[in-house]
């Protein structure tokens, strides 16, 4: 099934504008959801909206939006009051700086989009601006679903990614996680040299289509087997053991590597010897 746009606008940087389309890039109908019902009679419940003082429920016309700026007391906002800030970003992705496309810090993407040209006529300048942007992101601003959005663009394969970023008010500071205040100010150099090693057995290329979501598996099969009337036996989980002696523990884990990996290696022996004597 093609992907459908959610939005429409132009990409501008500078004086060039180009029709562009936006896609999510990501599929909320991978991960399964529940509805809540009623346990007795298994009927969907209802989500009203109930006014407690009126002690009635209230429709969607009689409902506005309000700003508490006192304990129990609020301003209302109305739509005319939220014209009166519209933004210039409204359908223009406007890129106004660009750097290296790995400078930004992880911790402020937020959302991932595609962008695509819109019609035959943006595609040879959407193609042109992918190419001057290789190994580099644009940084700028957009409106998106009632509220602007800081973003970074980069090429991605045939065309564009668009992450959604969050402000720097919005980062709380690793300074207010009383855990990590008290950490040891020097580590036992032998302690990380023989870390580094157990890290150093598990190096290689990273391909993310080999992972799967095994709680999302586990609940789609008793899912299935519910509909079916079949009953699901889970399996025990072990609690993983505490580390008393860290040394050790990175020993043992050394040696169990080791002894994995020499199996492996007396089956390749024998396959080896066959394509000598070939």
């Amino acid at each position: 099934m093609a992907a459908r746009p959610t939005w429409k606008g132009y990409l501008k940087i500078s004086l060039v504008n180009i029709p562009i389309k936006v896609f999510p890039a990501t599929d909320a109908g991978a991960t399964l959801s529940f509805n809540q019902l009623h346990g007795e009679c298994q009927t969907r419940i209802q989500q009203k909206r109930w006014c407690p003082k009126c002690e009635r429920e209230v429709p969607n016309t009689d409902i506005v939006k309000g700003f508490e700026f006192e304990k129990g007391r609020y301003v209302i906002v109305d739509e005319d009051d939220i014209e009166k800030v519209r933004v210039d970003s409204t359908r223009v992705i406007n890129l106004e700086k660009f750097t290296d496309d790995t400078s930004i810090d992880p911790i402020y993407l937020e959302r991932p989009y595609y962008l695509a040209p819109d019609g035959p006529v943006a595609r040879e300048a959407f193609a042109v601006i992918r190419e001057g942007m290789k190994g580099k992101a644009g940084i700028g601003k957009v409106a998106l679903y009632g509220r602007e959005y800081l973003v970074k663009v980069q090429p991605r394969e045939q065309g564009l990614v668009m992450y959604t970023l969050r402000h720097a008010n919005e980062i709380r500071s690793m300074a207010a996680i009383e855990e990590l205040t008290d950490m040891p100010a020097t580590v036992k150099p032998e302690e990380v040299k023989l870390a580094k090693q157990v890290m150093g057995t598990f190096e290689g290329e990273v391909d993310l289509q080999e992972y799967r979501d095994d709680y999302q598996v586990g609940l789609r099969e008793i899912i299935d087997a519910k509909i079916e009337g079949r009953e699901v036996v889970a399996p025990e989980v072990e609690a993983p053991p505490k580390v008393v002696n860290l040394m050790e523990a990175l020993r043992k884990s050394l040696d169990s590597i080791g002894n994995r990996k020499k199996p492996a290696a007396a089956a390749q022996a024998p396959e080896e010897k066959k394509r000598k004597r070939a």
